[in-house]
């Protein structure tokens, strides 16, 4: 499916952007577009013993710019142990040009602005600014050792290039770790970039995945046919798979092949180990010199630091880096009030912005790719914010999001607005989402997300607001997987989800808004759903509001279960105490719990097993099928009402095939007091950070 299967909504944005810009108040304020009274200019013609006060070295070159941020940073520094900053605050122009980092960029309190006098790094009038974790490698030679030759496939010898890494002062190469669910989320060992592009790590199959023949126990199975045979001189074996669910991928090291019984045996068992009830349980192996056999595949042989490679276009008019950063490329700790604008941060092996505690911090029309883990980290901290940056290309996800306190209710007022994130999750495949959201009262509004194996969004905690996204094609490689999820807390309401569009998910067992696992207190409002599989499920949680939602070509629109009753038992018998613990870790029986969330109080009082109090109002649904209500769940707690059911008549939605999915004016649904969704704000917008969308036309 092609990219943007999304024309009929971000067209008519595009035709009333003056509405859409009604919305920019609501998101983060830009210091940046302050008026700075004060300006230092770092260039790559620069120089770090020069003033740093001119854009450009001047003719007898004695003046000029500062070569890196970090001597503009000191520079800052100094001027403020003068005297306070500036009114408007300080500049930091970045020339164009690319600025190789091999140690963190740091910013910590001595370095913040304030409200009227911010800090800004920012690229001078547009210029391209790349900021890199990474290292460029050259000398490029063709293959011609005859060992190496013989262990490559034959088709694959007169494509192979080396080159020698410690001759370019390159030693540092990580590793491969075991990675992936319930695991921690580890830096990537060195990656390989061709002309801006993640290369592939040697593997087989090359795409896709094959199947275990047969579980020997939990750390040994048999395979099909005899490829593994060709890897018995090889060392550092990976085998990357969905061992027991398809919502659990992991890394695992293998510890032996036995070619006469078709075994192979991992280093460590899964999580769950080899012993699942999954009937396909698939994998693929890498990191293999044997497996380099199709173009934009590498592999780095650690014991003499040669990198093998046939580059998917000549090697030596391309341009080609190795990642080596693993700490984040750029940090703060407890800085406010400084702004990074138009920056391209890239290739590291760690994350690419750390922001811990403070406020007012903002990333604003940045670009972050090529990075190991995950784009960017905010850890705790007020009023933060993320504005229309692009986030392709990383590891491990694209935004982890955690401020406000859940033991007060303080909200954190993180704002995380208009961003493009897609291709995200390159490693590890699951639970690794566009934004993982926690704490309490932050906002994610007006995102694009796209191409990714598993969800979207996956909140924790209280009392945000995640609207007016759009999220397709994600949840490709996973089932039992949601779009938005959340899952597991009873104490984790107040949560809105509104004004969504989700479409065109996966084709497993997929769910647009899933409310898993007891998840209660949430309210659904205004989204549309558009063949997403089903469009919202509720999990066994109760206090649930599904309201004014459009729900077109869902298989069910709703579904609705008792688990508590069932299969999840444990967690109400005394086996399993997850949802008590977790009550109890924010004193639900104390204000502002008991106060906020009186029903807290009586909730294992009555039958905390059975989904109770979800309501189901005044949604619209077209196409596939209703609703799947199971047989545990008793209907006499369930509210159903005035809405839309006959999935064969079409309620007045203009042109669904073409997704357009305004109601016309004698649509039924008005009658039963159904409000109208703001197709109009559904989504990107530009203004100054982002100057353009990303739109491309079916045809195109």
């Amino acid at each position: 499916m092609r990219e943007m299967n999304r024309i009929t909504i971000t067209h008519y944005a595009a035709l009333t952007i003056g509405i859409v810009l009604l919305t920019l108040a609501a998101c983060f304020p830009a210091a940046s577009d302050r008026p700075a009274r004060a300006a230092f200019y770092v260039s790559t013609h620069g120089n770090d013993t020069w003033s740093g006060t001119r854009p450009a070295p001047n003719r007898d070159r004695t003046d000029g710019p500062f070569a890196t941020m970090l001597r503009a940073r000191d520079a800052i520094r100094s001027l403020k142990q003068t005297g306070p900053l500036p009114d408007g605050g300080i500049t930091v122009w970045i020339r164009g040009g690319t600025y190789p980092l091999t140690d963190t960029f740091e910013l910590t309190q001595q370095d913040s602005g304030t409200a009227g006098s911010p800090i800004v790094y920012q690229a001078y009038r547009d210029e391209e600014v790349r900021i890199i974790g990474g290292q460029q490698v050259t000398a490029w030679q063709p293959v011609t050792d005859p060992t190496i030759l013989e262990r490559l496939d034959p088709h694959a010898r007169a494509h192979a290039w080396q080159a020698n890494l410690p001759a370019q002062d390159i030693t540092d190469f990580g590793e491969l770790t075991a990675r992936g669910f319930a695991k921690k989320m580890n830096p990537a060992g060195l990656e390989l970039f061709f002309d801006g592009q993640p290369m592939t790590l040697a593997r087989w199959p090359n795409e896709g995945w094959v199947t275990i023949a047969e579980v020997v126990d939990r750390v040994t199975f048999v395979y099909d046919g005899d490829r593994p045979q060709r890897w018995l001189n090889a060392d550092d074996i990976w085998l990357h798979g969905y061992w027991s669910w398809d919502w659990a991928d992991e890394y695992l090291k293998v510890a032996s092949i036995n070619p006469d019984k078709h075994e192979i045996t991992l280093a460590a068992p899964h999580h769950y180990g080899l012993g699942g009830k999954h009937p396909d349980r698939r994998y693929y192996a890498l990191n293999i010199l044997e497996e380099l056999d199709a173009p934009g595949e590498y592999y780095l042989d650690r014991n003499t630091g040669i990198l093998y490679f046939w580059p998917p276009a000549p090697v030596n008019e391309g341009h080609a880096l190795v990642s080596m950063l693993e700490e984040p490329m750029v940090r703060m700790q407890d800085v406010a009030y400084v702004t990074l604008r138009g920056l391209t941060i890239e290739v590291c092996r760690g994350t690419a912005v750390g922001i811990k505690e403070g406020s007012h911090n903002l990333l604003a029309g940045c670009t972050l790719r090529n990075i190991g883990k995950a784009a960017i980290s905010i850890k705790g901290g007020t009023e933060h914010g993320v504005a229309g940056c692009d986030i392709y290309q990383t590891g491990d996800g694209g935004i982890r999001l955690s401020g406000g306190d859940r033991l007060t209710l303080t909200p954190g007022g993180h704002d995380v607005c208009n961003n493009h994130i897609h291709h995200y999750s390159r490693w590890d495949r699951t639970y690794r989402p566009a934004m993982l959201i926690s704490g309490v009262g932050n906002r994610i509004a007006h995102n694009l997300i796209h191409d990714a194996p598993h969800s979207a969004i996956i909140l924790h905690g209280n009392e945000h607001v995640i609207e007016y996204n759009e999220i397709h094609n994600v949840c490709l490689e996973t089932s039992d997987a949601g779009a938005f999820y959340i899952g597991r807390d009873y104490s984790e309401r107040g949560n809105i989800v509104r004004y969504n569009f989700i479409h065109h998910l996966g084709p497993g067992n997929v769910t647009a808004l899933y409310l898993d696992d007891f998840a209660s207190g949430t309210t659904l409002f205004g989204n549309i759903c558009y063949k997403t599989g089903r469009g919202v499920l509720i999990g066994g949680g109760r206090d649930n509001l599904i309201e004014n939602n459009l729900l077109v070509n869902c298989k069910p629109a709703v579904h609705i279960d008792a688990r508590g009753l069932d299969w999840a038992q444990s967690y109400f018998d005394g086996r399993n105490t997850t949802l008590m613990d977790r009550l109890k870790a924010v004193n639900y029986t104390q204000p502002p719990y008991s106060t906020r969330y009186p029903e807290l109080l009586t909730l294992y009082d009555d039958n905390p097993a059975m989904p109770k109090y979800n309501r189901i109002v005044r949604n619209v649904i077209y196409r596939g099928r209703w609703a799947d209500i199971l047989p545990d769940v008793e209907r006499q707690f369930l509210t159903i009402q005035d809405n839309l059911t006959d999935p064969d008549t079409n309620p007045g939605i203009v042109d669904p095939a073409n997704m357009d999915f305004r109601l016309t004016d004698n649509s039924p649904a008005w009658d039963l007091g159904f409000q109208r969704i703001p197709l109009e704000k559904i989504g990107l917008y530009t203004d100054r950070y982002r100057r353009c969308l990303p739109m491309q036309r079916e045809d195109e």
